[in-house]
């Protein structure tokens, strides 16, 4: 990435930390980044273009994120999905890109993006699905399948809905995703 476009991503961010998608203006970007606007819109094309951009990067990091939690996770594939959740759950703070990404609540940072016109997993993408595959000892695959479903579910619905300070569960650690007690159920 060229030291301008970084500059402009990272202008853009802090104008986008202080206010909506919708407030941002090019012109304030570009002069932040210490750039001319026409750069700006030579680098990105148009303010959808910065936004796409803007999109992807905080995409990138969410999955680096993830192989990152991954490659410190013992290899049993439930402590992979259990690092992988509270990496979802951490990074989706209230007010970020990332979790409108994650829940496809697009008022604000950025508006809605269009479709992606292709189909194409991104490398990164590639290569945190292949570290969660490659350290897992067999198993069935349809109770794995399932596992990962239900702690993705979890993990999205405290993105989407935290728990409320001092209410149910409040004992435990915040953001951490967690099973039941072994306890729980009157054992």
């Amino acid at each position: 990435m060229s030291e301008v476009r970084a500059a402009l991503l990272i202008a853009a961010e802090a104008h986008l930390a202080r206010r909506p998608w919708s407030a941002v203006r090019m012109g304030e970007v570009a002069a932040s980044a210490g750039v001319s606007r026409q750069t700006l819109y030579n680098e990105f094309g148009s303010k959808e273009g910065l936004a796409r951009a803007l999109a992807r990067q905080a995409a990138d990091g969410y999955l680096a994120g993830i192989e990152r939690a991954l490659a410190r996770s013992a290899a049993d594939p439930r402590e992979r999905l259990r690092a992988a959740a509270d990496w979802t759950v951490a990074a989706a703070r209230p007010g970020t890109l990332l979790r409108s990404l994650l829940t496809g609540c697009w008022g604000d940072p950025l508006p809605a993006p269009r479709p992606a016109r292709t189909t194409a997993t991104a490398p990164a993408q590639r290569r945190a699905v292949a570290a969660l595959d490659g350290a897992a000892p067999r198993t069935d695959p349809r109770e794995l399948a399932r596992e990962c479903e239900c702690v993705l579910r979890l993990a999205l619905s405290r993105v989407v809905a935290p728990p409320v300070v001092g209410g149910a569960g409040a004992g435990r650690r915040r953001g951490r995703v967690t099973g039941p007690s072994p306890r729980a159920g009157g054992r």
